[in-house]
C-alpha cells in the first residue's frame, strides 16, 4: 500500500505542448494547436497489479488520444491534460486515487479507470462530486446506478443474458454442437456476474452444465482446478478470466496433457494469450478487431497504425488495437465531442447532452438513453487464428475469408 502521506506516482500528458514529446515520445504538433489554461483531465488505470497486462493498453490508447484531441481543438480550444495515477489493480486505492484528484489535483473532468471493481469505487466518489465519469469496461450495467455515469462500449443492460446468447448461438452453429460445458470463473464482480449469466443460459438452452467453480481474484495456482476440469472432460470449458489467468488455466492443462475442446475466454490480456503456444483456436469476447467492416470506420486505420508504432515501443508482445484499447479511445471520444458539444466544463451540462444526443465512435453509433444509461449490445466473439485475433462470430461481422474453427 503506498504511503498517502508522502508524493503520488504521477504520469502527466500534455499533448500538443511544449515539453510533451518526452513523455509521449511522438513529435510536438507544430500547427495551430489549443492554447491558454490546460483543461485537466483525471483517471487511475492499474498500471501495477493483476490487472496491468491489461491497463497498460487502456494508457497507450490514452495517450495516443490526448494527441489526437489536442491535434485538433482541444477541448473548448484549450489543451488537454491527462493526469494519470496507478490505482494498484485495488479498488479502494483507485477510491482515494479519485478524491485526491479532484479534491488537491483540481481535475476539470474525470474519465474512469479499467475493470469493475476500480470502477466502482471511483462510480463513488464522483457522484459524491457530482462528476461526470465515462467507463469502458464495467461489466454489469444494472451497477452502474449513477445518472452521470456513461458507458463507452456496447455491452448493453443485459450482458448476463446477451453475451452468453451469441455464445451459444455460435457453439449451436458448430458441426458438432457442444452438449456439455463447465464454467470457471474469478470471483472478480464482472467475471462472476458473467459467468452465473453463462451457467444460466447454458441451462435454459439445453446445454448441460457439469462443474460451476469459482477462484480468487488474482490467483495462480490452477493445478487443482485444472484436474478438475479434465476429469469432467466438457465439450466446452468457459473461463471467466482477467489478465494472466486464462494463460495460467491452459498451462496447468497442458500439464496434465489435456487440451480443451473447445475454450471461451471472458476477459484475457489479448496478447499474451494469443502469442502462447496454448492459446491457438482459443474464443474470447471483443467488440471490434482491426479488420473490416470495422477498419472502414472513420479514423480507424489512423488510430490503429498509431497504437501498433507506440505499443511496440512499449514493448507489448501484441502491438495490434483490440477492443480493450477501442474501449478506452471511445471514452476520450465520448467526452471530447460531449464537451465541445456542450460548450462547457460543467458536468451537468455535459449529461445532460450526452442523455440527448448520439456520439459515433470506434464502436459505431452509442445511445445513452436506455437502462442505466446503455443503449444497445453490440457483443462479438473473436479466435486466436495463426497467433492473431479474428472476429469470427456473429459472421456476418467476420472478415472475408475468416471462419469459426471448431474442434
Amino acid at each position: 500500500m503506498m504511503d498517502r502521506t508522502s508524493a503520488w506516482p504521477r504520469r502527466r500528458v500534455l499533448a500538443g505542448m511544449v515539453g510533451a514529446t518526452a513523455v509521449l515520445g511522438a513529435p510536438a504538433i507544430v500547427r495551430a494547436a489549443p492554447s491558454g489554461t490546460p483543461v485537466k483531465v483525471g483517471g487511475t488505470l492499474s498500471l501495477t497489479g493483476f490487472l496491468a497486462q491489461t491497463a497498460v493498453i487502456h494508457k497507450i490508447a490514452s495517450e495516443i488520444m490526448v494527441e489526437e484531441i489536442n491535434g485538433r481543438n482541444g477541448f473548448l480550444g484549450r489543451p488537454v491534460e491527462y493526469v494519470l495515477l496507478d490505482d494498484q489493480s485495488k479498488p479502494d486505492v483507485a477510491r482515494s486515487l479519485y478524491e485526491k484528484l479532484i479534491t488537491v489535483d483540481k481535475v476539470d473532468l474525470i474519465q474512469g479507470p479499467y475493470a469493475t471493481a476500480p470502477i466502482l469505487a471511483a462510480m463513488g466518489v464522483a457522484q459524491r462530486y457530482g462528476k461526470v465519469i465515462i467507463q469502458s469496461s464495467m461489466g454489469i450495467p444494472k451497477l452502474q446506478t449513477y445518472d452521470r455515469a456513461f458507458p463507452a462500449t456496447p455491452f448493453g443492460p443485459e450482458p448476463d443474458k446477451t453475451y452468453p446468447n451469441v455464445i451459444l448461438d455460435m457453439m449451436a452453429a458448430m458441426p458438432t454442437p457442444p452438449k456439455t460445458i463447465v464454467v470457471l470463473t474469478s470471483k472478480f464482480p464482472s467475471a462472476q456476474f458473467m459467468a452465473q449469466g453463462m451457467r444460466d443460459q447454458a441451462e435454459k438452452r439445453g446445454v448441460k452444465v457439469l462443474l460451476y467453480l469459482e477462484y480468487e481474484s488474482g490467483n495462480r495456482d490452477f493445478g487443482a482446478i485444472a484436474a478438475r476440469v479434465k476429469e469432467t472432460n466438457p465439450d466446452f470449458l468457459w473461463v471467466g478470466s482477467l489478465g494472466l489467468e486464462s494463460n495460467q488455466v491452459l498451462e496447468s492443462l497442458r500439464k496434465l496433457d489435456y487440451t480443451p475442446k473447445n475454450s471461451f475466454h471472458l476477459y484475457p490480456a489479448p496478447g499474451p494469450l494469443a502469442l502462447s503456444p496454448d492459446g491457438d483456436k482459443v474464443l474470447c469476447s471483443t467488440f471490434l478487431e482491426p479488420d473490416e467492416p470495422f477498419m472502414s470506420r472513420p479514423g480507424m486505420k489512423k488510430l490503429a497504425s498509431e497504437f501498433k508504432e507506440k505499443a511496440t515501443k512499449a514493448n507489448l508482445p501484441y502491438s495490434t488495437i483490440d477492443a480493450q484499447a477501442c474501449g478506452m479511445i471511445s471514452e476520450w471520444q465520448i467526452l471530447e465531442i460531449a464537451v465541445n458539444a456542450a460548450g462547457s466544463l460543467d458536468d451537468e451540462k455535459i449529461a445532460a447532452w450526452l442523455k440527448k444526443n448520439r456520439v459515433t465512435t470506434v464502436y459505431g453509433s452509442l445511445r445513452f438513453d436506455g437502462p442505466f444509461n446503455h443503449g444497445d449490445a453490440a457483443q462479438l466473439v473473436k479466435q486466436v487464428q495463426n497467433k492473431e485475433w479474428k472476429v469470427v462470430w456473429p459472421t456476418e461481422f467476420a472478415a472475408p475469408g475468416v471462419k469459426l474453427i471448431a474442434s
